[in-house]
């Protein structure tokens, strides 16, 4: 029950956002008699035996967890609020998956009601609907706000403008490969604590955030997009901070096998782990490698 107290010259956030469960509001769900989960509690398969099962999502958690539930289930249905109002389709390849719209509600006799108008009795409802930025640590006082998932307001999406560089942020951007952004991150926040590098004034920092709020709304993005890297962009991003660092920029082979990897799994979506079309790109970043050898 004991506190110590420490001052510091500042201080990197490096918590993650894959912890805290941001799950589907649902008309009626209170009443629902059904069980309700989020994939961060997923395992196996085999608790759905038999069941009839709904998975909320159309990113990651829920395409990996529909295909590995329905090996078991008597029937998968998703949810995807990004599909039309009237979809209601059975999936290739099974006898026993269906994409929906969204759920509309649902009802106490176990009944969920899809946007289509078409429903079932379900025994499960799966939340693959992501997770919430956290920072329970910083307190009411700090200097951000976290609202619909955007972190605001973030410079590059590393620094709190009022504070910067105090106080840093590494691992906010999500749909990246993780860990070259974040080692380029790291580095920029190192160079900048150091002195080596130095931040442009506040006004500047508040019109390139300005400017992100001004690309999201120029798309139609919701606000819960401001950190969404989809696209191309990430790699523009790593290779500014890598410029900015004196780091070289990221491998032409990496950003090609990232695109290739993404055609591969649409093309094969139960096999594009195992099986893939680009060795020589494997082969020039073994090649690559063998310099840090």
């Amino acid at each position: 029950g004991e506190q110590d107290e420490e001052l510091y010259d500042a201080v990197v956030v490096c918590n993650g956002h894959y912890s805290e469960p941001r799950v589907a509001s649902i008309p009626g769900a209170d009443a629902w008699p059904g069980k309700q989960m989020h994939s961060h509690n997923y395992r196996v398969p085999e608790p759905f035996l038999d069941q009839v099962v709904i998975v909320i999502g159309a990113s990651a958690s829920a395409v990996d967890i529909s295909r590995d539930i329905a090996s078991v289930a008597k029937e998968v249905h998703i949810a995807d609020r990004s599909a039309p109002t009237s979809t209601c389709e059975q999936q290739p390849e099974y006898d026993n998956m269906w994409l929906h719209s969204m759920i509309d509600h649902a009802q106490g006799d176990g009944t969920v009601v899809f946007q289509d108008g078409s429903s079932i009795k379900a025994d499960v409802i799966m939340h693959c609907t992501g997770y919430l930025y956290d920072f329970p640590f910083l307190g009411d006082d700090s200097t951000i706000t976290v609202d619909d998932n955007c972190v605001d307001p973030l410079y590059k999406h590393v620094f709190p403008i009022e504070v910067a560089p105090d106080l840093s942020f590494i691992g906010v951007p999500w749909k990246v490969i993780p860990f070259p952004l974040f080692e380029l991150q790291s580095k920029w926040v190192a160079g900048i604590l150091s002195g080596r590098i130095k931040l442009p004034s506040k006004d500047e920092m508040m019109e390139d955030v300005k400017a992100i709020y001004s690309r999201l709304e120029t798309r139609g993005w919701p606000k819960r997009y401001t950190h969404n890297f989809s696209g191309g962009y990430q790699f523009e991003y790593d290779d500014w901070l890598a410029e900015q660092c004196g780091h070289p920029p990221i491998e032409e082979w990496r950003k090609l096998m990232y695109a290739a990897n993404a055609k591969n799994k649409a093309a094969r979506p139960e096999r594009y782990r195992d099986e893939w079309d680009d060795d020589g790109l494997v082969a020039l970043a073994n090649e690559d490698f063998k310099k840090y050898f």
